[in-house]
């Protein structure tokens, strides 16, 4: 997953700040668990349309 889209998903979900303040290891285990079911979502929404 690109650092770009780490960052899309950290704002989308709402830890940004805390990943701007304390980096990637700040942020809750929850909220990791979060970011990666979003990316599967966005993955398996963009399979069924036919793209990569």
């Amino acid at each position: 997953m690109s650092e770009q889209f780490k960052y899309e998903l950290a704002k989308d979900l709402g830890f940004y700040e805390t990943v701007e303040k304390e980096g990637w290891g700040g942020i809750r285990t929850k909220d990791a668990g979060n970011m990666v079911k979003r990316a599967i979502q966005i993955a398996e929404n963009a399979a069924s349309k036919g793209l990569k």
